[in-house]
């Protein structure tokens, strides 16, 4: 193979990936720009906004912190939601597998075991995956060998969940603290917690783990069978279907896995921040998950940066308005604008890339009639 052709095969890709890190960076300039004109109508001078929007989440080593923290879970679940897009799958049920996650990590980091602090770590944390994975079991086999919309039964079990932890931590003799005033578990023995990672702040390696998933989800969807399988029956079920792929065990693979990555999402939450499980912990970081994958355009790679974006506009919101009396619901109508924005302008892309193949057809009908004439 020489040179040229190698370039001829690499250079798609590449094209490829940049034009989904693309989409993203240009929603979120456009959602910035809209919200612009909602401050400027307000009286308050965007840049101004903006800046003590920017030194609120990095302005110091505190506020940066504050900022990871908050992306932490984002890109836990936002890796989940991202690997089911690829399979042509909406994982909507990132906040209750949270639930199960957080629920299964507390019950092992609340238990002496007889092993290592390192070990007792990696087994809290795996019994977090897992949690995440067997809440999504349900859904998974609904979707895969039934046909029943996997949007509809997880959107479901989310509430299931929300329920279901409510009566661990209240009822006495599961996880529930005795004595406490607050519904709440134990707290995570100190050998099951993860590490901070700067002294003095609450960032912990939960977010190492979510940068080095997304990374290696990234290379196992694009160079791995798994990942051509995964995205061949996002592309065309039938055609995957044709060519020896089960499409239903991918389907119920890929959602176990996106469940493992939600209950992740909640092991961190536990293990790393509040470290004991309470009830109704999450507080919708599940739901912001799904915008978090929307927005990074399924890319698992974007999800780190969209996730940080996230939590910038959530930990600066309050010096926003500290400064410029904007209210911090403002950052709720930048994330919302930035995911609508990425939606229409993948409409749009879809939509050209149809006339365009509409008019290539003609274009090939008229020359083959000129040929026969």
């Amino acid at each position: 193979m020489n040179r040229n052709e190698t370039n001829s095969l690499w250079l798609p890709g590449l094209g490829a990936i940049v034009l989904s890190g693309a989409r993203p960076l240009f929603a979120i300039a456009l959602a910035l720009l809209a919200s612009a004109g909602m401050i400027w109508a307000s009286g308050v001078n965007p840049f101004t906004a903006y800046a003590a929007l920017a030194q609120g989440a990095f302005g110091n080593i505190a506020s940066l912190a504050n900022t990871c923290v908050r992306a932490t879970p984002l890109l836990l679940g936002g890796i989940g939601v991202a690997v089911g897009l690829k399979a042509g799958l909406l994982n909507v049920g990132v906040e209750g597998q949270i639930y199960a996650g957080g629920a299964a990590a507390t019950a092992v980091g609340i238990i002496a075991l007889p092993v290592s602090p390192w070990l007792h770590l990696v087994l809290a944390v795996l019994a977090g995956f897992l949690g995440g994975g067997l809440w999504a079991t349900i859904p998974a086999y609904l979707r895969a060998y039934r046909g029943i919309s996997e949007i509809v039964v997880t959107l479901m079990m989310n509430y299931i969940g929300l329920y279901f932890i409510s009566w661990l931590v209240e009822f006495p003799g599961i996880l529930a603290e005795e004595g406490a005033v607050f519904p709440q578990s134990p707290l995570v023995l100190k050998s099951a917690q993860l590490p901070i990672l700067i002294r003095g702040t609450s960032l912990h390696t939960g977010l190492i783990l979510g940068v080095g998933l997304a990374v290696f989800f990234f290379l196992l969807l694009r160079f791995s069978p798994f990942g051509f399988r995964t995205r061949m029956v996002g592309g065309n079920p039938e055609a995957a279907q044709y060519a020896g792929i089960s499409v239903k065990r991918q389907i119920l693979i890929v959602i176990l896995v996106a469940g493992g990555m939600g209950g992740l999402a909640g092991t961190g939450e536990v293990l790393g921040l509040k470290l004991r499980l309470f009830d109704a912990f999450s507080g919708g970081v599940g739901y912001e998950a799904i915008a978090v994958a929307l927005l990074a355009n399924g890319n698992p790679l974007g999800v780190i940066f969209s996730a940080l974006f996230f939590g910038a506009l959530k930990a600066g919101a309050n010096k926003m308005q500290i400064v410029t009396g904007i209210e911090a619901s403002m950052a709720i109508v930048v994330l919302a604008l930035a995911v609508l924005f990425v939606i229409a302008i993948g409409f749009g892309e879809r939509k050209l890339g149809a006339i365009r193949k509409a008019k290539e057809g003609n274009q090939t009908e008229r020359e083959a009639q000129a040929y026969g004439d």
